[in-house]
């Protein structure tokens, strides 16, 4: 029904009856018509694709796992974790809670940094489900990796892990020597303790043997513009890096459907200079093969400042 003067009009599709105090444009009842059409499933409304806009906070794909994890996550181990235990309790615990209102929701910890309980603490009461948390084990003199992972839980208060790595390996070879080690956390993984499991590794040797490996769920590796602390030919701290191998291996390993995982975008927290934070930030997200990133944080500023950069670079 239709009046003239514009005061009540009814305007009848096959979808449904649209009833309006103003007069309908034509405009007005394709809009409708479309949205009606999606909740039915009928026919997709087309967007404009410059409209979607990319951030730092997104929920991605993590490789082949079911875990969605956001671009950018809370690193908890700058200089072994000392940076993050200085700031103490309550500083620790605000530092967290000012990432997760920002939109983070990936915290990345290791027993080595021996701040389990701090990390705890700050996660207290906020919903584990929408949280990926990853801790690192450490693989030397035989961990009795059950023993391990009852003890992670207890110190962070949660029931399960999210990711799970095999910490720091640098020596190649490393998939049979740590061949129980594996076993253990794959068995873990299957009793439902922990999502996924892989690791971190400072080596080419480690690292080229990470893309075949069935057993890796998850890989992190260092990454930044111009290979600072990545990955070298010994697995030295501080040696030169081989950049352009990495990043070869880095594009296999995410191409057979592994998580990939970067670190090391500010270079340890040697890069001062804001230029080289951009410059890296922008590396690495245009890469193409890193789907989420940690960065190591002492102060909501330098949270708000990456998550700038990150929006940036993936909208640029």
């Amino acid at each position: 029904m239709t009046t003239q003067g514009g005061r009540s009009r009814k305007t009848k599709s096959f979808f449904h009856v649209i009833e309006v105090d103003t007069p309908v444009t034509r405009r007005d009842f394709i809009r409708s018509v479309a949205g009606t059409a999606v909740a039915l499933g009928t026919f997709p409304l087309i967007s404009n694709a410059a409209d979607t806009k990319r951030s730092a906070v997104d929920r991605v794909a993590l490789g082949k796992t079911k875990i969605q994890i956001t671009r950018l996550g809370m690193g908890t181990g700058s200089n072994g974790g000392s940076i993050q235990r200085k700031l103490g309790e309550e500083n620790f615990v605000k530092l967290i809670r000012h990432g997760w209102d920002r939109g983070i929701r990936y915290i990345d910890t290791a027993d080595n940094y021996k701040i389990h309980d701090l990390v705890g603490k700050a996660i207290k009461g906020l919903p584990r489900e929408e949280l990926v948390l990853l801790s690192k084990m450490k693989w030397g003199n035989s961990p009795d990796v059950n023993k391990e992972l009852d003890r992670f839980r207890k110190e962070l208060g949660v029931d399960y892990l999210d990711i799970v790595l095999i910490h720091c390996v640098t020596e190649a070879g490393w998939p049979k020597k740590l061949q129980k080690m594996c076993d253990d956390l794959a068995a873990a993984k299957q009793a439902g303790i922990v999502r996924a499991v892989g690791v971190s590794q400072h080596s080419i040797q480690a690292l080229r043997e990470v893309a075949g490996n069935a057993w890796v769920d998850v890989n992190l590796i260092r990454v930044n513009h111009n290979g600072h602390h990545m990955d070298g030919s010994t697995g030295k701290w501080g040696e030169p890096a081989e950049v352009s191998t990495v990043m070869d291996e880095v594009k296999k390993i995410h191409g057979a459907g592994k998580g990939v995982l970067g670190m090391k975008l500010v270079g340890n927290g040697d890069f001062k200079n804001a230029e080289d934070r951009e410059k890296a930030i922008q590396a690495v997200m245009k890469s193409g093969c890193v789907d989420a990133v940690t960065i190591g944080f002492k102060s909501p500023e330098e949270i708000d400042e990456a998550i700038e950069r990150i929006n940036r670079a993936l909208n640029g």
